[in-house]
């Protein structure tokens, strides 16, 4: 459904209206495109603390974006990088202000800042409590800076640990990922390398006019794609080289089919919460998975006090427990290959919660303690990394039915001021897909006011 809101302030008396009331101003962002892959001007590499992360400008370079020297001339940059690793003391914070305080105003719209920090010191708190500061320097900066801009916080212990991330924030394909906090690690970041494509020309830009078909010679499975974000997520990782399963229940076989045959894939009807789904799916993969992305799931919302038994059983049922069930079989029985990729599908309600939602909330809290325990065991029993994506107001024909008032404010109630696409999603899973990181959960909310 079209944003009507947001196309009238685009208009002379929409500017001037929404100005003096101070109401939200959303601009149109810059998604990845065959014509526009790349953000479009110069990238500041900036530094705060004593000691620099060593490599971090050859890392810079490979995502295509290399850190431009001399003066900007003029140019707005498109992208900043703070590079705050060695800021272990409360006085280091202020070479964060010194280092950002003249730039910010200059960042481009639908500009990019990551603030890169290290990990978290269990025997220094004096370093802790520096590093922790950088989490609610970022998350408030995301809130100020407007125009679609958006502003992330890597925890990084090495600019080659960060690579695949880096690749990912600092191009149009994260335009509605704002607010995140990402823990990199150099064991993920190895089992990454020795997963990718073997092809040493793939790879080393991300942001081609046609992506570098990073998941080339890969299978992956897809839950739920019969249409909306499932589907998107099918055509994103199609885009960038994998053959695509696509799943969903045998009632939506006729548009199943019809993105299988969009994204030269394969369809699978059954119903994911069948007992037998596993096999089922085992069988029809003989030659097994490397990414398995669970993106099934209903709504059958309620207040508590109104709500059946098989409204709560059947929310739980979809979205949690046949994400254990299958995971666990697929994992168990190597489908899911050695190097392989699991994303889940959680959701800002299972963070923020949300009222008439306790059954679906539940669900999606579930699938992030899911991930957070899971993620370490698989990566050092199988080398498969464990994430979830957690959208919030995404434009679907869901939340088109939405009544109005309540559609507005979903729309609204965020840093960009604008509901998301599906497409927004399926680019962070495709992220996720290449192995960059392993338990984390990515907001893909436009940095949503509820649940920070």
């Amino acid at each position: 459904m079209a944003d009507r809101y947001a196309t009238f302030t685009r208009t002379a008396p929409g500017r001037f209206l929404t100005r003096r009331l101070g109401l939200p101003q959303p601009v149109p962002l810059h998604r990845w495109s065959p014509r526009r892959p790349r953000l479009g001007g110069p990238l500041l590499l900036l530094t705060a603390g004593d000691i620099p992360l060593a490599g971090l400008h050859e890392t810079l370079t490979r995502t295509g974006l290399p850190p431009h020297a001399g003066p900007l001339g003029g140019r707005r940059p498109a992208a900043v990088v703070l590079d705050a690793t060695g800021v272990s003391t409360v006085a280091a914070l202020r070479d964060v202000h010194a280092t950002l305080h003249p730039v910010v105003r200059s960042i481009a719209p639908s500009g990019r800042v990551v603030v890169l920090g290290a990990p978290l010191s269990p025997d220094d708190h004096h370093q802790a409590a520096a590093q922790q500061a950088l989490e609610g320097f970022v998350r408030s900066l995301g809130k100020e800076l407007g125009r679609g801009r958006t502003v992330q916080l890597v925890r990084t212990p090495s600019a080659p640990a960060a690579e695949a991330t880096l690749r990912f924030l600092l191009s149009p394909k994260s335009a509605y990922v704002s607010g995140q906090v990402i823990e990199a690690a150099d064991e993920v970041a190895a089992e990454a390398e020795a997963w990718a494509d073997p092809d040493p020309d793939l790879g080393q830009v991300v942001e081609l006019p046609h992506p570098a078909r990073l998941l080339a010679g890969h299978t992956a499975l897809v839950t739920g794609a019969a249409r909306g974000i499932g589907a998107a997520v099918a055509e994103v990782l199609a885009r960038d080289g994998a053959h695509v399963v696509v799943l969903d229940v045998p009632s939506a076989e006729p548009d199943l089919v019809r993105v299988a045959e969009r994204v030269g894939g394969t369809a699978l009807a059954l119903d994911i919460t069948a007992d037998d789904a596993g096999g089922r799916i085992a069988a029809a993969l003989p030659d097994g998975l490397g990414i398995l992305v669970h993106n099934a799931g209903i709504t059958r919302d309620r207040r508590l006090a109104n709500m059946a038994a098989d409204r709560w059983s059947s929310v739980v049922d979809v979205n949690l427990a046949s994400v254990l069930r299958t995971t666990d079989f697929l994992l168990k029985s190597g489908t899911v290959r050695r190097g392989g990729r699991i994303v889940a599908t959680a959701s800002i309600a299972g963070i923020a919660g949300n009222a008439g939602q306790t059954n679906y909330a539940a669900s999606k809290a579930g699938i992030v303690g899911f991930v957070r325990s899971l993620a370490p065991r698989a990566l050092a029993e199988y080398g498969v990394t464990v994430n979830a994506v957690a959208p919030g107001f995404i434009e679907t024909r869901m939340t088109a039915a939405v009544p109005l008032l309540i559609r507005e404010a979903g729309r609204r109630m965020n840093s960009l001021g604008q509901g998301g696409l599906p497409v927004d999603v399926a680019e962070t899973v495709a992220w996720l897909a290449t192995g960059a990181v392993n338990g984390q959960t990515i907001r893909v909310c436009g940095q949503s006011l509820l649940g920070a």
